[in-house]
């Protein structure tokens, strides 16, 4: 797979605050809950090298973008109380956090902009992939059928989301593309051989189709015999597809698209 041989030791985080980013820029440090079952490996093993912020709604005109990133000096293990002195009485001040201290913070040379303004935890990426992208997609390098097929929807100018992170009922799933059409949403999923034929898997993903197919998503998915020998067929039926739900909608004009419309629901996941 690709995305194996890369070292992923570039991580994009969520920014929820305007004081979260003046912490960060000011006394060079970022928290993340030790509790949440979403830390990445990489802050949990230590061998994060660079971090960058995701700016959700709260920064206005400067929301849902990444503008600020910077070297990771060291992390450690510390108690809310102590991050924040003057939040003590916080239900939350006798939690631990992984502090992750910083080098001063610099901008990139062009901020990555999420045209659909996505939701997000986190992206584990490469400092190329972050100092390269010119747009939220552009972060993601995932397994060889997903970037075959990426690259067959650039060619073909559909427009659509990876990694896209669909949540409902405080459940989420990422899904490999996300197709936001008029009239439906569409999960397009690359199926390797390995993990996806396995009984486990099977069972899974069965049970995940059935979830985010309540909530109005289309399914569709693909396995590598089709990814790499019929991809004429695979992008008729999705072309085809796309079509019969009304096309995709245009960016910024995604009445079907939903990021968070309460943050603090995003916040919650994260916590």
């Amino acid at each position: 797979m690709v995305s194996d041989k890369l070292n992923k030791d570039t991580l994009v985080a969520i920014i929820n605050s305007k004081r979260d980013l003046d912490i960060a820029l000011k006394q060079q440090w970022y928290r993340i809950p030790v509790k949440t079952k979403y830390t990445p490996q990489s802050v949990k093993n230590e061998t994060l090298k660079h971090i960058a912020f995701y700016q959700i709604s709260v920064f206005g005109r400067e929301s849902f973008l990444i503008k600020w990133y910077a070297e990771v000096r060291d992390i450690s293990i510390i108690k809310r109380s102590n991050l924040l002195p003057d939040e003590i009485s916080d239900p939350k001040a006798n939690n631990d956090y992984y502090k992750i201290n910083l080098n001063e913070l610099k901008t990139l040379p062009n901020p990555i902009i999420s045209q659909r303004h996505r939701r997000m935890l986190f992206v584990n990426t490469t400092l190329e992939l972050l100092l390269k992208a010119k747009e939220f997609n552009d972060l993601f390098l995932e397994s060889d059928l997903e970037e075959k097929l990426w690259t067959d929807f650039k060619s073909s100018e559909i427009n659509a989301e990876r990694q896209y992170m669909f949540v409902a009922e405080k459940r989420f799933y990422y899904l490999d593309f996300a197709l936001f059409c008029r009239d439906k949403t569409i999960d397009v999923e690359c199926d390797g051989d390995e993990y996806h034929l396995t009984e486990d898997a099977v069972k899974y993903d069965k049970r995940r189709n059935n979830f985010i197919t309540k909530y109005g998503w289309i399914v569709l998915r693909y396995g590598p015999e089709e990814i790499s020998n019929n991809m004429n067929s695979v992008m008729k039926e999705i072309n085809k597809t796309v079509k019969r739900y009304g096309g995709i909608e245009p960016i910024p004009f995604s009445k079907n698209f939903r990021h968070f419309r309460d943050e603090d629901n995003q916040i919650d996941l994260f916590n």
